[in-house]
């Protein structure tokens, strides 16, 4: 049976809240088709996408290199699990632990798989390698942070709509301040038993928090001091989004492999998602040395997704897109034109009170409370001035566009961003 047509916006949303779960309040916006920085709705109204899937369609929409890797890959072999090898998974793990410096890759479909998985690599390290008794391992977080929304992970988040009535939550976790050297030190001293420190290096969820500049450096010193590994989570921050290939490179300005800064704090292991596809298809990834790693055997983690043909594919021709088309230059080069162009506006403004964020992961704070219905009156207010964009945290506007957008695009988008702002001045 054919998908019934979709006529208009308000039959759509109408088909999802009789038939789909409540879980997202999404912007009324029903897109249908998307191409580079654009996306267009059943209507036809067509769009500035100022959100990239959360930092998924790093690539743009619909990239053609990406999609073509997809449907070539998909046509001739589309999964065989694991319980085979395929000739498409060895290349590419080959392709990305060269890509980003490391000595292995599990491969998984979800951020919040890659995070999960994380967790389970850092407990048995510590048991088999550290000499940590069984049961005892803790991971150190921080506060406002946002790594999913699986048991495990609500079970240290401050989120109370993501915790709410799902528990009993899972022990091992211990939370300090983000962006606070000294309680991360504190905590790894107190505690012999801590196995990971789980950060952001940005917190986006958090309202694009951007922590000092050397934090993420001090934080790995840290951690290697007492024999703790440092675990970035670069779901939404890493593939070029921030203006480095990682943001734990903090404000390099490399060519592509910034492990080679001296700047680079490079993790103990690192979790990728989102952009890893381009937005195309569900591909995360886990990555350490052997020394890490290899404490994994046949068994004792896996996933009948992880891995297979298609992901593979994709996420090479994802990456390639990043090194080819130069994103990550880009991203640092319009971030800056951004914030500067945002800060002029925000001189003689009254309803925003600063931009912040590094690359082109951005956010502005609205002079109200977080409690106030004006962040999403704005988004609202952007959507028909096409530009589609979504409050966090209440009163946060995160702004994320594709990467690939150039400097005429992000200046028409300032332009449609500034003006609708001062409908709202007071």
């Amino acid at each position: 049976m054919p998908l019934p047509k979709i006529n208009s916006s308000e039959e759509a949303i109408k088909l999802e809240d009789q038939h789909g779960a409540h879980n997202y309040h999404p912007l009324p916006a029903v897109l249908s088709r998307g191409e580079g920085v654009h996306v267009w709705d059943v209507e036809g109204k067509k769009y500035y996408d100022f959100l990239s899937a959360y930092s998924a369609v790093n690539q743009g929409h619909c990239h053609p290199k990406i999609v073509g890797a997809m449907h070539e890959q998909a046509s001739k072999l589309a999964l065989t699990s694991r319980a085979f090898h395929n000739d498409v998974l060895g290349a590419y793990e080959k392709y990305a632990t060269e890509y980003f410096g490391f000595d292995k890759l599990l491969p998984m479909n979800t951020g919040a798989e890659a995070v999960e998985t994380a967790i389970k690599i850092a407990r048995k390290w510590a048991y088999e390698r550290k000499g940590v008794k069984e049961t005892e391992a803790e991971i150190v977080v921080c506060a406002n942070n946002f790594h999913g929304r699986t048991t495990t992970v609500i079970s240290f988040s401050n989120d109370e709509d993501a915790r709410r009535n799902f528990g009993p939550y899972t022990p091992g976790f211990t939370k300090i301040p983000y962006n606070d050297l000294d309680a991360l030190d504190a905590a790894l001293e107190k505690n012999p038993n801590v196995a990971g420190f789980l950060v952001e290096p940005i917190q986006g969820e958090a309202g694009v928090f951007t922590p000092a500049d050397d934090y993420m450096m001090r934080a790995k010193e840290i951690c290697n001091k007492h024999n703790v590994l440092f675990m970035a989570d670069e779901i939404q921050t890493g593939i070029a989004r921030t203006g480095g290939l990682l943001a734990v490179c903090g404000h390099c300005t490399c060519e592509g492999h910034c492990e080679r800064q001296e700047t680079y704090s490079k993790p103990d292991i690192l979790i990728l998602g989102k952009a890893l596809s381009g937005g195309n298809y569900p591909v995360s990834a886990v990555l350490a040395d052997n020394e890490v790693m290899d404490v994994i055997q046949p068994g004792q983690h896996g996933s009948t997704f992880g891995g297979n043909p298609v992901a593979a594919a994709v996420a090479v021709a994802a990456l390639d897109v990043v090194k080819d088309e130069h994103l990550i230059q880009n991203a640092r080069r319009l971030g800056k034109l951004f914030r500067r162009l945002m800060d002029d506006y925000i001189r003689d403004s009254n309803i925003v009170s600063l931009v912040r964020g590094r690359g082109l992961l951005n956010a502005i704070v609205i002079n109200d409370s977080e409690e106030s219905s004006t962040a999403w009156d704005i988004c609202m207010a952007l959507k028909e001035n096409g530009l589609l964009a979504k409050p966090t945290h209440g009163n946060i506007i995160r702004f994320a566009p594709p990467l690939v957008m150039n400097e005429e695009q992000l200046r028409d988008c300032v332009d449609i961003i500034t003006s609708t702002l001062k409908q709202f001045e007071k």
